[in-house]
């Protein structure tokens, strides 16, 4: 027998399909390098840090708007469906998209880690890799549980080149195309 773990669980209409139902009794699913997953709901202090990196990108940066859980198709191997807990991207950038949009604007996606068993998988794993294969810029890690800033930027043959990590503390610079400088002392009061 033939091991086939290259093999996607389903194709992404399907998967589109069940996210859409799964979404209206409040599961929210991925769709990351072929295999299904499920999103954490968002606590509190979840909510609090994309809350906090959308004002400092709307003061540093208010030609861009941080989209909330926006669904983005990434990946170029094989469909794959995120929703980071923020996109990055010109205004407008998403008038006419369905719930599943391009990420051809997209200057940066952004993560938080919930604290469950997947989170290691698939925050530190497998979205690098598929915002890489995308070509989005710039990956915002906000890791609760080492309690540190990583930045992930310059996306070349499907992996990140540069990888920036800074604990929680001090300040960390997002580069181009973003160009927001974030001092990240409030973190600190954000995690368990």
């Amino acid at each position: 027998m033939t091991v086939t773990e290259d093999r996607p669980q389903m194709q992404a209409e399907e998967f589109e399909r069940i996210a859409a139902a799964a979404e209206r009794e409040g599961v929210r699913l991925e769709f990351i390098h072929g295999k299904l997953g499920v999103k954490a709901v968002p606590d509190g202090d979840h909510d609090e840090i994309i809350r906090w990196v959308m004002e400092h990108c709307m003061q540093q940066r208010p030609d861009l708007w941080l989209y909330p859980e926006r669904g983005l198709k990434v990946e170029t191997y094989r469909s794959g469906h995120a929703k980071p807990d923020g996109a990055l991207a010109p205004k407008g950038s998403f008038a006419g998209h369905g719930e599943w949009a391009t990420a051809d604007r997209v200057v940066m996606v952004v993560e938080v880690t919930s604290y469950d068993t997947d989170t290691d998988k698939r925050d530190r794993e497998e979205k690098p890799r598929a915002y890489a294969e995308t070509a989005i810029p710039v990956y915002l890690l906000i890791d609760r549980d080492a309690c540190e800033t990583l930045v992930y930027s310059e996306p070349d043959d499907g992996a990140y080149s540069m990888i920036a990590r800074r604990p929680f503390g001090k300040t960390i610079s997002l580069p181009a195309p973003v160009g927001i400088t974030l001092d990240t002392e409030p973190l600190k009061d954000w995690v368990r």
